[in-house]
């Protein structure tokens, strides 16, 4: 019991998906390159098939097997290197039993606190010792978890699943400008921190599930900062107040373009010298956005890689995003030159190191 006192829930599923963005964001730029080429996903290998169609399966395998990855980073990040292959082999189990994302971590933290109780309580004779890392841990902790999955949670998560996918189909448009007014605000307001990283885990969840507007929402909210920035930068010509110094002009140079691939951390430097002031405009500008794009149903294919998801989206609703991340981010700029101080344009500050003088007396050669 003290074991699972101390767990940790959070800290576990924030480094979880701290460890599958990469893989969601490898998986998403192979999947929209290989659709903007053209590319099909490759079913009978015997017959012949196209580079693009390379790219869009491999981009398909990264994300359809998002289950097993956050699985596996779950239960390493419980039970250390032990929860490795427990956690991939019950991964595969909630992968198969359709489970979804939510099944993923059901499984991580089911068999991670297996294989940490086991390790920390079952004491084996002095011969078994080497073979509890590579055949006992493994083999126990993946048959408890897998059991666990097949026979208690996975026809409860099955059915809250499809539960929550139905209420989510059937939303009509005032309750889609709430949902995406507050997925926007939330996805925005700490930069790719832990209440974006929890949004995600609860949008990917219904993405999982072909419900795509929710994750096209965080997509689009964290471009938000840089696109507005982008907007400050001419506006303030207009509005005749002055908010950016030379320095941040310099740093919008690569923040922008770090902004077309869902980048937010080019902004940093901008972000830091008024962090509340800087909040509060991203704010107003992701939810105004999220609000936007949920009640066009904006609906990209891939869960990352900000412009590059564009071209995945079915329809016109490709140009509605990009027309809503217009709205957003003027409404973020706005916000932003209302509320911060003007400042001189062409203050720089510059950060000059103190040299330490050096005596020579202090020399001493023994």
């Amino acid at each position: 019991m003290n074991t699972l006192k101390t767990i940790g829930f959070k800290k576990h599923l924030m480094t979880a998906i701290s460890f599958f963005l990469p893989v969601v964001c490898a998986a998403g730029f192979l999947l929209a390159i290989g659709n903007i080429m053209g590319g099909k996903s490759i079913v009978d290998f015997s017959k012949s098939f196209a580079f693009a169609d390379t790219l869009s399966t491999m981009g398909g395998y990264g994300l359809g097997f998002l289950p097993v990855v956050v699985s596996t980073a779950i239960a390493y990040s419980i039970a250390d290197k032990p929860g490795i292959a427990p956690g991939l082999i019950v991964g595969f189990v909630a992968h198969g039993i359709n489970t979804g994302f939510i099944g993923g971590i059901a499984s991580g933290f089911v068999v991670g606190i297996i294989t940490l109780i086991f390790y920390q309580n079952i004491k084996v004779p002095k011969w078994m010792e080497g073979l509890m890392p590579t055949l006992i841990v493994p083999f126990v902790s993946s048959f408890l978890g897998g059991m666990v999955m097949y026979y208690v949670l996975g026809t409860p998560i099955n059915y809250l699943v499809k539960i929550l996918t139905n209420y989510l189909i059937k939303l009509d448009p005032s309750q889609l400008l709430i949902y995406g007014l507050i997925i926007g605000v939330l996805s925005s307001i700490d930069y790719g921190g832990p209440i974006n990283k929890t949004v995600f885990a609860v949008v990917f969840t219904m993405f999982s599930e072909g419900i795509y507007p929710p994750l096209t929402v965080l997509i689009g909210a964290s471009m938000i900062t840089p696109f507005g920035y982008g907007f400050v930068f001419f506006l303030q010509k207009v509005f005749r107040k002055n908010v950016f110094d030379k320095q941040d002009a310099e740093t919008l140079k690569s923040a922008i373009p770090m902004g077309f691939c869902q980048i937010t951390e080019g902004c940093f430097p901008i972000i830091f010298k008024n962090w509340l002031k800087n909040m509060i405009a991203t704010g107003i500008g992701g939810g105004v956005f999220g609000a936007v794009a949920m009640f066009w149903e904006c609906d990209s294919h891939i869960p990352a890689s900000g412009m590059f998801a564009v071209p995945t989206m079915t329809g016109n609703h490709g140009l509605l995003f990009v027309l809503a991340l217009a709205i957003g981010s003027l409404a973020q700029a706005i916000t932003f030159i209302i509320i911060m101080q003007p400042v001189d344009p062409n203050e720089m500050i510059e950060f000059e190191e103190k040299e330490e003088e050096i005596d020579l007396k202090d020399f001493k050669i023994s």
